[in-house]
């Protein structure tokens, strides 16, 4: 499969299977990072799945990327551009759509797979767009309330699928934010799952076969 030119840059891994429509699966990497970091999962994915990882917007050098910056010199730590945010929630939610059209892809088979600010934006878009997505694989985030749609709540997220871990000993994005999740996707009436792995800013190997063999477990559910 030739990779198109999208709204968004990306690198593709096709899926193996024909004769009928294709599940994708949407990486978001983290801040500073770039295409090729998630990427690196690829290969050991479930052979159904188109595989599409996406570039952030903003450069970010020398050699990385952001969904957003994030000020590191405010007096509280750091501070998000939220309104950069918005923006990239936007540019995926049309990138997808894109896809969707450009590949030949499934869309009521879509998973977003997402580390850190990667995460963020992931928590971001299927709140406020259920309809778009199917399953989110959250890794090392949280979410931000302030870059939902705003009348996210009144949305039918009954659909959705969570499968989110973070480490014990994060020093990037503290592990209290990310155990807000559950309580939050729990009010909205999501099927989630969250783990906790000792391990700090970054994704274990155990925590790469829990959340795979998740994945695989909702892609035989929709067979």
């Amino acid at each position: 499969m030739q990779t198109k030119e999208l709204s968004l840059h990306h690198i593709i891994r096709p899926s193996q299977t024909t004769g009928k429509k294709t599940p994708a699966l949407f990486m978001l990497h983290g801040y500073g990072s770039n295409e090729e970091d998630l990427f690196s999962f690829a290969s050991e994915l479930p052979e159904e799945l188109c595989v599409i990882s996406v570039q952030a917007p903003y450069s970010l050098p020398p050699y990385g990327y952001a969904w957003y910056a994030i000020h590191f010199d405010t007096t509280d730590g750091k501070w998000s551009d939220d309104e950069q945010a918005v923006a990239s929630r936007e540019k995926i939610a049309t990138f997808i759509d894109e896809a969707i059209a450009a590949y030949d892809l499934d869309a009521g088979n879509i998973t977003l797979l997402g580390f850190s600010q990667g995460t963020i934006l992931s928590y971001a878009l299927a709140l406020s767009y259920p309809g778009k997505i199917k399953n989110v694989i959250a890794l090392s985030g949280y979410i931000n309330e302030n870059i939902l749609t705003e009348h996210y709540d009144r949305e039918d997220h009954s659909h959705l699928h969570f499968y989110c871990s973070h480490g014990s000993a994060d020093q990037v994005i503290p592990v209290a934010w990310a155990r807000q999740a559950p309580p939050f996707l729990k009010k909205l009436g999501i099927d989630h799952s969250y783990e906790e792995f000792p391990v700090g800013h970054g994704v274990a190997p155990q925590n790469f076969r829990s959340f795979h063999r998740w994945l695989t477990e909702r892609l035989a559910e929709e067979e």
